[in-house]
């Protein structure tokens, strides 16, 4: 996790205190229901309790160093932890983890601060919902120039623009619940997951109070195809940050200059050129979703573990849960601000939508000449030619626009009223149908 782009409420989630709190209580539970089935006695859950929690509740940097201390001599972390939990409970520390074996601790806890990271990146997807939904309907009918390929298109709106990267959003919140929903798994299983020492109901009491499932098989760990779902999952939200991002970037550029990001009062673009305005901040976004996706393949590669259980998943987990996670909080947040307060240039829009002279109306005119009983293939020759004519002339001293040009061409005159041209070439008619559409984005 790199400060720079890391919000305190996701790096908390990933602090060894948060890691060991979680564990004394998946610890804590086990104790309470083996206690209620009657196989440890009942004071010696209340004690380990009352006292654990004591203990979690004054923890400091003194106490994750003294569990460090520990490890360096028995290279055994959930060991180490619990040594240091023995010196604080003291006696009954004895029917502590009795049972269980490391990975129902690991992986449990491991599930508890997903779900935690997965409520925590919901809020931040409501968040970009929010400035879309408000930016789109704000611009439901400025009319803008579609690109396919990059090159102009036909009409469209930015609302529409936006509506679309809404609806991305809105499966991404989607893919986002179910992935927290199959990552939500406790295992309370013992050796190789066949629960000879650990009763299976004790894994439900763990498993209902930390607000999880219990695991159907673990096989002694958790199976990491749930992982590879989830952080798959963020990988795509990733991609849908990026595609938003890069729109930003493309619409900043200073041929199109239709949006922009917000532009602070005193912030600078260039140490060398103080005329730049640059699209810093989708740029880092960018860059920031490239992070995200990183950790697909690593998780996709976890899922195969020797056996019951090997450890190979470990060392790969304690990087991309947390850096996946966070970079992705970041990046969400940042994105929903950018997007609230990015500056729209509408009068720009209109400008680029004619630039060309008019022949992104094509597509309408070419429908009007067939309804005119042109044939298509001699009326795309038509308007093929006539726009042509009127792109390799744009900015000269002969240059005309795709109705001048339309409107002298001998097969247009006489056949195609001039009130069809001009009813073909007015870019509101795109509009026709922009309630249809946000009423199935929006509702």
């Amino acid at each position: 996790m790199i400060p720079r782009y890391t919000r305190p409420q996701a790096a908390a989630i990933w602090t060894q205190e948060n890691k060991y709190k979680i564990w004394f209580e998946i610890e804590a539970l086990a104790c309470e229901a083996m206690a209620q089935l009657g196989a440890i006695p009942e004071s010696a859950a209340k004690v380990i309790r009352e006292k654990g929690d004591a203990a979690m509740a004054v923890f400091t940097e003194a106490d994750t160093q003294e569990i460090d201390d520990i490890e360096a001599v028995t290279r055994h972390d959930v060991i180490a932890f619990l040594t240091w939990l023995a010196k604080r409970v003291g006696e009954d520390s004895r029917f502590v983890h009795q049972g269980l074996t490391s990975s129902d601790v690991l992986d449990t806890c491991f599930a508890v601060q997903l779900t935690q990271a997965a409520d925590l990146l919901l809020a931040d997807v409501d968040l970009v919902l929010a400035a879309l939904k408000k930016r789109a309907i704000e611009h439901k009918r400025t009319l803008t120039i579609g690109r396919s390929h990059g090159i102009h298109a036909e009409p469209t709106s930015f609302g529409l623009k936006l509506a679309g990267h809404y609806a991305e959003f809105a499966r991404n919140k989607q893919r986002l619940l179910a992935a927290r929903a199959e990552i939500a798994t406790c295992a309370i299983s013992g050796a190789v997951g066949t629960f000879a020492h650990v009763d299976p109901r004790v894994e439900e009491y763990v498993a209902e109070r930390l607000g999880l499932a219990a695991e159907p098989v673990s096989t002694q760990v958790i199976p990491r195809d749930r992982h590879a779902a989830f952080f798959a999952t963020l990988g795509v939200i990733a991609s849908g940050v990026e595609r938003l991002a890069t729109e930003v970037r493309h619409l900043q550029r200073s041929e199109v200059r239709e949006a922009e990001e917000f532009f602070h009062a005193g912030q600078k673009g260039s140490s060398a050129m103080p005329h730049k305005r640059n699209p810093v901040l989708s740029e880092n976004l960018c860059g920031l979703a490239r992070l995200v996706r990183a950790a697909v393949i690593p998780a996709m590669e976890n899922v195969t573990l020797w056996h019951e259980r090997d450890i190979s998943h470990s060392s790969v987990e304690r990087g991309i849960g947390p850096d996946a996670t966070v970079t992705l909080d970041f990046a969400l947040v940042r994105l929903a601000g950018m997007m609230d307060k990015l500056t729209i240039y509408p009068e720009q829009m209109a400008a680029n939508l004619e630039s060309l002279g008019g022949v992104v109306h094509s597509g309408e005119v070419l429908l009007a000449l067939t309804k005119a009983g042109i044939l298509r293939e001699d009326a795309y020759k038509i308007v093929q030619r006539n726009a042509m004519a009127t792109w390799t002339k744009l900015g000269t001293a002969d240059a005309k626009t795709f109705r001048e040009n339309l409107l002298a061409d001998p097969e247009v005159a006489g056949r195609v009223p001039e009130a069809t041209i001009d009813a073909a070439m007015a870019a509101e008619m795109h509009h026709a149908h922009v309630d249809t559409i946000f009423k199935r984005v929006f509702g």
